[in-house]
């Protein structure tokens, strides 16, 4: 059972199923509302589903140790995520959600392009052909309709 818990392959499975619910239950919440109300909706959802859980695991007794390097970049991540939340609900309310989340998991060949970059990560030959599938199928799924 400790392989479930411990498994970044399970946790990235689960990751992406929650995110294709997401997609079809924006869609649908985004429908008769504003996207950036709905966004703000579904942040303060987040934010406090998350303050249980860390209030319920006793992760909050850490807070006054986290190095200032880490705010930043965890305060930065959060305006990217912000972002990225306003400009995918906004693209949800105009267009099909089988055409808009493929877009949005570009993400992973920027993440992919961004590691190399910034994070002195190295991808192997078949990884960069992956990369390249993902870039064609997200086009391909998301103008082929």
């Amino acid at each position: 059972m400790a392989f479930l818990t411990s498994s970044w392959q399970i946790w990235a499975i689960l990751a992406a199923l929650f995110a294709a619910a997401t997609a079809i239950l924006a869609k649908i919440g985004v429908d008769s509302i504003a996207p950036d109300l709905a966004t703000l909706i579904r942040t303060v959802v987040v934010a406090v589903l998350l303050t249980g859980l860390v209030l319920a695991t006793g992760q909050g007794r850490g807070l006054g140790a986290i190095a200032p390097r880490s705010w930043l970049f965890l305060t930065l991540s959060g305006f990217a995520t912000g972002a990225s939340w306003l400009c995918y609900f906004r693209a949800l309310k105009l267009g099909p959600a089988s055409q808009v989340a493929p877009i949005d998991k570009l993400s992973v060949v920027f993440v992919a392009l961004l590691g190399v970059a910034f994070l002195g990560e190295r991808l192997s030959l078949t990884a960069w052909t992956g990369i390249g599938l993902i870039t064609a199928g997200a086009v391909l799924v998301a103008v082929g309709n």
